[in-house]
């Protein structure tokens, strides 16, 4: 173990890994785009990390999510998860939420974290996520539409407001703007260029939730290494 972290210090730098340690992230959603970026970050060098999710492993999320195998299913989907992480980094904190978090949750528990990345799919749950870290000063990178998509190198960044094309962050622009609040100008947002394909049910893919995942670690992993070059 003692080499553990050998390959991302020798890329990111020895400041930034002691950052990295030390940061606190909590992830909303730990399907197919959540859980892979709570293992890329859990991989690289995070220690601290909480889990919310209010669903459980379903047949249905074997194509794409990492806590979801054939002995894993009827579990909760941060207990799944959380045995796999620590199976990766035994002396790594992992907090494990099976809720649903929403505004009143997040009202009654504040958001005591140094970054958030949002991978909820609910429009409201979304929203008001993105509102209260936003309030907070809280660092958000937030997931939009990663289904219905084919083609992972379309996947990118961008800021929600000027995402186009992305049936979800249209949804998250048009509640915000019913509410009369606009926090959201500067809230980095991980989304696919590609055109939403058409289908009955609302399809997935893991070449294509996967990249969202850890494009959204890299994120925080860009952010900790550029405020250690400082």
């Amino acid at each position: 173990m003692d080499d553990f972290f050998a390959r991302s210090e020798a890329l990111l730098g020895t400041k930034a890994m002691e950052t990295l340690r030390s940061t606190r992230v909590i992830i909303f959603g730990v399907g197919g785009v959540g859980s892979y970026a709570a293992e890329a970050l859990i991989r690289t060098g995070l220690t601290h990390l909480t889990l919310v999710d209010g669903d459980t492993v379903q047949p249905s999320n074997l194509n794409r999510q990492l806590p979801a195998t054939r002995a894993t299913i009827g579990l909760p989907k941060v207990d799944a998860l959380k045995a796999r992480l620590l199976e990766i980094n035994p002396d790594a904190e992992i907090e494990a939420l099976p809720i649903m978090a929403n505004s009143q949750w997040l009202t009654a528990n504040g958001l005591n974290y140094d970054y958030v990345i949002d991978a909820i799919d609910s429009v409201n749950d979304k929203t008001d996520l993105i509102l209260y870290a936003t309030r907070a000063r809280v660092k958000i990178f937030s997931s939009m539409g990663a289904a219905l998509r084919f083609d992972p190198t379309q996947v990118t960044t961008g800021e929600l407001m000027t995402i186009k094309g992305d049936a979800l962050a249209k949804a998250v622009r048009a509640r915000m703007k019913k509410l009369d609040l606009h926090p959201y100008k500067k809230v980095r947002c991980v989304y696919s260029t590609e055109q939403a394909q058409r289908c009955e049910t609302r399809g997935s893919l893991m070449q294509v939730t996967a990249v969202f995942g850890l494009t959204l670690a890299s994120l925080v992993i860009q952010d900790i290494t550029n405020q250690a070059k400082l």
